[in-house]
């Protein structure tokens, strides 16, 4: 399974963490994400959500 969320579609970027020098060094950042019970097309289900999907209320969470 890639490491994604299942509304927006956020997944893992890369790029460089700088040092006090300037150095580059490689870095994959990636979202945090959630595994939550939401209501997706009239059925419950257990999908990976990121936090600010949570957030803006574009999932339906199932209590």
């Amino acid at each position: 399974m890639s490491y994604k969320c299942s509304i927006c579609n956020k997944r893992s970027t890369r790029g460089n963490i700088r040092s006090h020098s300037n150095k580059a060094t490689r870095k994959i950042f990636k979202p945090n994400l959630q595994n939550i019970k939401i209501i997706l097309n009239g059925k419950r289900m257990h999908r990976y959500v990121c936090t600010s999907c949570i957030k803006a209320k574009r999932v339906t969470k199932v209590i």
